[in-house]
């Protein structure tokens, strides 16, 4: 778990809008020993270590291609941060944000105490920059799906009907990137393991029929109960009262 977490934690920084600030190491789990102000220690907790196990190094190379993902896409790296409205002189807004039972979330969902679970589309043609040549910059429709609860949950991929999905990464597989990802179509459930994040990509369908809610949307009751505690799977114990003086003789 502890390794998937890396991963989540990276896709979101890298898949994010603006600059994402890596400290050197990170990319390879550098711990520092757990000591987040190692400004003084000039020793084993501060130094970089570049033999790297065998652990490291495929989190090296999982931090390559999510690089490597985000330089190839400008709809990863726009100049502007989202605003969730309509982009000037169209009607598509900048991004959409999903449930798991492909309708778009509303202002109630946003305030719940437990929004554990999400999706994020970001449609290519709203980027909403120009080339030097003053053409629109246009990219490939991309889902990102988060699943923060522990348990694995099904999401209703959104969309008008006749659309495919392609699969291109999961934190949940140790390699987190998939060569020749299963495709998937609008509608289907689509299963995210707990504590993982998914990244699929239209491949079939136009974009402007992705940026919409599912047309198998339902209503989903998301889960709102912590996991229980390791305490209470064990049976109860059975409270002791105070023998009285006669009974303590006895």
């Amino acid at each position: 778990l502890r390794i998937r977490q890396r991963r989540n934690l990276l896709t979101t920084l890298l898949l994010s809008q603006g600059v994402p600030m890596i400290c050197a190491g990170d990319e390879w789990a550098r711990t520092q020993r757990g000591n987040n102000n190692a400004y003084c220690q000039d020793n084993e907790i501060s130094w970089l270590d570049w033999d790297h196990t065998d652990e490291q190094k495929q989190q090296l190379e999982f931090t390559r291609k999510l690089i490597q993902l985000r330089r190839d896409h400008p709809v990863f790296r726009r100049p502007k941060f989202f605003q969730g409205r309509r982009i000037r002189g169209s009607e598509i807004k900048d991004v959409m944000w999903f449930n798991p039972g492909g309708n778009e979330m509303s202002d109630e969902e946003w305030s719940s105490p437990f929004v554990r679970c999400l999706g994020m589309l970001l449609s290519g043609d709203t980027i909403d920059v120009l080339s030097f040549e003053g053409e629109p910059i246009r990219d490939q429709t991309f889902l990102l799906l988060i699943n923060a609860h522990y348990e694995t949950l099904p999401f209703v991929l959104p969309g008008q009907e006749n659309l495919e999905w392609r699969l291109v990464m999961d934190t949940a597989s140790p390699d987190g990137f998939v060569d020749n990802g299963g495709k998937y179509a609008s509608g289907d459930d689509f299963e995210v393991e707990g504590r993982a994040a998914k990244l699929l990509r239209l491949t079939a369908g136009s974009q402007a029929q992705a940026r919409h809610e599912s047309w198998k949307k339902r209503q989903v009751q998301v889960p709102r109960e912590q996991r229980p505690s390791a305490d209470a799977k064990q049976p109860a114990l059975a409270k002791k009262t105070k023998a009285s003086p006669s009974e303590a003789q006895a």
